[in-house]
């Protein structure tokens, strides 16, 4: 079983070895190795089991580090980085040659943020080189967001994971690219594209490409439990077509009184959007180890972070 520990220099030393390490941001946890190894980043994509045209987002102890990896940096662009950083946004800009093509999948932009998480920072601060860290937990499946989360998915496949206790935020975060016209939307996450938009004016949404996403956690199956999950816009009706069934639900303020109910997963009482998104994954991970036959997922407000919930809801739905 992977040591899980809170000594950052033991990771450092490991990740300074071309190991990858489990480390905590305040979104989740992701799957962490030196930019520059090529080592380390085709062992983090073996133990996720994750294809190779899935670029990989790169993690830096500030700002002032994005120069070390971007060929250009839009106005635009920094100022969502002074406004946002340490935080949950992503910024996709021009590569530097320097950055593996094995990181972007091959593409001329890369994928950065700074992480908004105390111990991954210090972390950062003590290496010589940034973080890839996609999500540690295998291609597909439901986002980590404790340390324990990663231990049950990979066992003893790399050394230490850096324990940072549960994420704050609780979803990925917010990917933004831009062109010409503005600000582009490559992925909805942590961050409220109103929140953005205060700075950039009306955002564009980017059209998926499946076979070659230009941006990470694009694909439109993704953060799945390995239970049956419906997406519902009526739950006992949904409730009602699946009787005879073990049901577990998970809804955003208020309990169900349908019957044939096993169990039920409540993601903020007060009808937080913020709240609701941080304990996302976490009753997920709940319900999926349950032995349930369906999950049945209510669909949320379609504003704020509630966009950002239902994106991984659908995702986690999507047959």
């Amino acid at each position: 079983m992977s040591l899980i520990t809170t000594d950052i220099k033991l990771v450092a030393d490991s990740l300074s070895k071309e190991e990858v390490a489990a480390i905590p941001t305040e979104t989740v946890y992701g799957l962490a190795g030196n930019i520059y190894s090529e080592k380390a980043i085709r062992s983090i994509f073996r133990i996720k089991q994750r294809p190779l045209f899935n670029p990989l987002i790169v993690h830096l102890p500030n700002a002032d580090a994005l120069r070390d990896v971007a060929k250009e940096i839009p106005a635009m662009a920094k100022a969502l980085a002074d406004k946002f950083w340490p935080g949950p946004l992503t910024l996709l800009l021009p590569k530097k040659d320097t950055v593996p093509d094995l990181i972007t999948a091959g593409k001329p932009t890369v994928a950065v943020r700074v992480p908004n998480h105390a111990l991954t920072l210090s972390l950062l601060e003590q290496l010589s080189f940034p973080l890839a860290a996609p999500s540690a937990n295998p291609f597909g499946s439901i986002s980590p967001t404790t340390a324990e989360h990663v231990a049950n998915y990979f066992k003893d496949a790399f050394p230490y994971i850096l324990d940072g206790g549960p994420c704050s935020s609780g979803i990925e975060s917010t990917i933004i690219g831009f062109n010409e016209d503005g600000a582009i939307v490559y992925r909805y996450g942590s961050l409220a594209i109103e929140d953005i938009e205060e700075i950039t004016g009306p955002v564009q949404e980017y059209i998926r490409d499946e076979e070659t996403p230009d941006a990470p956690g694009m694909l439109l199956r993704h953060y799945a439990p390995s239970t049956s999950t419906i997406l519902s816009n009526d739950i006992d009706k949904t409730v009602s077509e699946h009787v005879g069934k073990k049901i577990g639900l998970m809804l955003f303020s208020h309990s169900s009184k349908a019957d044939h109910i096993v169990t039920q997963e409540i993601l903020s009482a007060s009808g937080s959007l913020e709240e609701a998104a941080s304990n996302l994954y976490a009753a997920m991970h709940r319900l999926d180890q349950q032995q349930l036959d369906i999950i049945i997922t209510e669909r949320f407000p379609d504003k704020g972070l509630g966009r950002s919930i239902n994106d991984r809801l659908q995702r986690a739905t999507h047959a």
